[in-house]
C-alpha cells in the first residue's frame, strides 16, 4: 500500500509492505537496555494491556512479551502484520495482530492501560488521532513513544550509508539525525500530559550483511526506490561497506522516549 504525505520525503510515496521481509530479518536490532528501560518504569509489564501503533513485524510487542503484557499490535502494512503474526507463532507468543490504520482503529473507550508507538509517531494525523488513543485508555493509562536512530555525523559507516541514500533519493528525510528529545506535537497536550522523556546512546553491532540488510529496509530505500534504482543501490552499497567497513563492526545511535499519561 503506497503512502504519501507531504511532510515526509516531499510526497514522495513509499509502501513498507515491499520491505517486509528484510524487515522482519533485518530491523528487529534494538538493544536489550532499550526494552529494559520501559520495564524498569513499570510499564508494558505483568498482564497490562498495551496496543502497539505501527507495530511492523511486531518488533516491540515480541520482544517485551517476557515481560509479561497482553500486547495487541496494529499496523498499516498487511504484509507487515504477515510477517508479525508469523514470527510470532514460530516463537509460540500469544499476540494479537490487525492491519487497520491508527486513524481507523475503532476499539472501545478504556480497552488498554497503554498504548505504544515505536519509531512510527510522526506518521500519524495527530488531531484525529490524539482523541481517539485517549479515548481508547482506561483512566491513568499511558502513551509511550519510541525512537531510536543512527547517528551519521558521528558514526562514518552510518553517514557514508545515509549519503549514498541521498544519492539515490534526495528527497528522503529520514537523514541529518541528531540527539533530540522526541518530538511531541501540540495535539496532544489537549488529551495528555508530558511526564518524562529520555534520550540516552547505544552501540548496535552488525555485519555487513546486516547493516547493508537494515539500510536496504529503510523508507528511503526498500519501501521508495524502483526495482532498477534499488538493484544499482545494492550494487554501489555493497562496494562501499567491502570498503570503509570491517567485517563486524558498531554503530552508533540514540534512542529516546517520551512518556505521557492521559488527562484525567
Amino acid at each position: 500500500m503506497d503512502i504519501s504525505d507531504s511532510r515526509i520525503d516531499g510526497g514522495k510515496p513509499f509502501d513498507w509492505g515491499r520491505t517486509s521481509a528484510d524487515y522482519a530479518k533485518y530491523r528487529d536490532i534494538y538493544p536489550p537496555l532499550f526494552y529494559q528501560k520501559i520495564a524498569d518504569r513499570g510499564l508494558c509489564v505483568n498482564g497490562q494491556k498495551i496496543l502497539d501503533l505501527g507495530t511492523g513485524t511486531g518488533v516491540l510487542p515480541r520482544n517485551m512479551y517476557p515481560f509479561g503484557a497482553d500486547w495487541t499490535g496494529t499496523d498499516i502494512a498487511e504484509n507487515q502484520i504477515e510477517q508479525a503474526k508469523r514470527l510470532a507463532a514460530e516463537q509460540g507468543m500469544q499476540i494479537r495482530f490487525l492491519a487497520k490504520s491508527t486513524e481507523a482503529l475503532d476499539f472501545p473507550a478504556g480497552s488498554f492501560d497503554g498504548i505504544t508507538a515505536c519509531q512510527c509517531f510522526w506518521y500519524f494525523d495527530h488531531e484525529k488521532v490524539m482523541p481517539k488513543l485517549a479515548d481508547m485508555l482506561n483512566d491513568g493509562g499511558f502513551l509511550l513513544i519510541l525512537y531510536m536512530a543512527w547517528l551519521p555525523y558521528e558514526d562514518k559507516i552510518a553517514g557514508a550509508s545515509e549519503n549514498l541514500i541521498l544519492k539515490y533519493n534526495p528527497t528522503w528525510t529520514g537523514c541529518g539525525e541528531t540527539r533530540k528529545p522526541i518530538w511531541i506535537p501540540d495535539a496532544a497536550y489537549k488529551n495528555f500530559e508530558l511526564i518524562e522523556h529520555e534520550e540516552y546512546d547505544v552501540n548496535v553491532p552488525f555485519t555487513r550483511e546486516s547493516w547493508h540488510g537494515r539500510i536496504r529496509a529503510c523508507r528511503g530505500v526498500g519501501a521508495s526506490l524502483t526495482e532498477e534504482q534499488l538493484a544499482a543501490f545494492e550494487t554501489e552499497h555493497k562496494a562501499l561497506l567491502s570498503e570503509i567497513a570491517p567485517p563486524e563492526f558498531d554503530v552508533l545511535h540514540y534512542a529516546a522516549l517520551a512518556l505521557l499519561r492521559k488527562r484525567r
